[in-house]
């Protein structure tokens, strides 16, 4: 322990040392740090190597969204005989997802959900799953050709639970916000999230819903933000209700669990590699 002891010293002296000489402060490790690198991470859309997949992108199911040719209407429902809470965080959602409503599922397939919200103009589908009286699973289904996303939904605090009031959330359309969806595989995660939310938000409103990416978690947060009476700075106010979701799976086209083609599949079997 005195050996570990004079030599937390030496390393302390050192680094005051190297302080004062305006060198470089240790950063330390993290898990962000630790992690491998991913090879489909992405610098930067506007880079040559990347013109096939702008390309790509001008062309594929979520096309028609970004060229703003279609505005998103949403369908939320719920595994059979969903519990109250359930239900209520459906309805939380059609809070904070402008042209949305919540419908029971009356134990039909998913398929025949969405053939029917295809006949009624629907431009996604979110079916919300639970497990012990607790929401635990989301899939999105972008129509009428996919793509179809699973993820494990976690933490879930309702508004209630952040003892805060419903009222408060205006019905303005809210500002979109994705960070961290840095791979091929993220980016599609989150133009996929993004189609959810109308393409012209109500900036008179200053509610911003935010889709935070961090060590494969998706972390949900909504806020109203209030400019400080300077104008220099502005101040958050959560809103509620919040969520992690982590994706399980993407699939191409529409929900198929025994045909369908998948893009990617997270299993618990894959661990984290970490840097050496």
């Amino acid at each position: 322990k005195k050996v570990k002891a004079e030599h937390m010293k030496v390393q302390k002296k050192e680094r005051k040392k190297r302080q004062r000489e305006g060198g470089d402060r240790s950063t330390g490790h993290t898990l962000e740090s630790l992690r491998e690198e991913d090879v489909t991470t992405l610098r930067s859309l506007d880079d040559s190597d990347n013109e096939e997949l702008r390309l790509e992108m001008q062309t594929d199911e979520l096309s028609h969204y970004y060229s703003k040719e279609i505005e998103p209407k949403v369908l939320i429902t719920f595994s059979d005989h969903p519990n109250p809470d359930t239900r209520m965080f459906g309805k939380e959602l059609t809070r904070i997802i402008p042209n949305s409503l919540t419908r029971l599922r009356n134990r039909s397939s998913v398929k025949k959900i969405c053939q029917s919200a295809i006949r009624e103009k629907y431009t996604d589908v979110l079916v919300v799953n639970e497990n012990q009286k607790k929401v635990n699973g989301l899939l999105h289904i972008h129509l009428p050709n996919g793509p179809t996303a699973h993820f494990r939904v976690s933490n879930v605090k309702l508004t209630s639970d952040l003892r805060k009031n419903y009222r408060e959330i205006s019905k303005h359309r809210p500002e979109v916000i994705l960070t961290n969806f840095t791979t091929r595989l993220g980016l599609s995660i989150g133009r996929l999230l993004g189609s959810l939310f109308h393409f012209d938000p109500e900036f008179r409103g200053r509610r911003a819903v935010t889709f935070h990416n961090q060590r494969d978690y998706i972390f949900f947060r909504h806020h109203r933000y209030e400019f400080t009476k300077d104008g220099k700075r502005a101040k958050l106010h959560e809103l509620g209700p919040r969520f992690t979701l982590k994706l399980r799976s993407l699939q191409q086209g529409l929900f198929d669990s025994q045909c369908g083609c998948y893009e990617g599949i997270i299993t618990k079997k894959k661990k984290k590699k970490k840097k050496k």
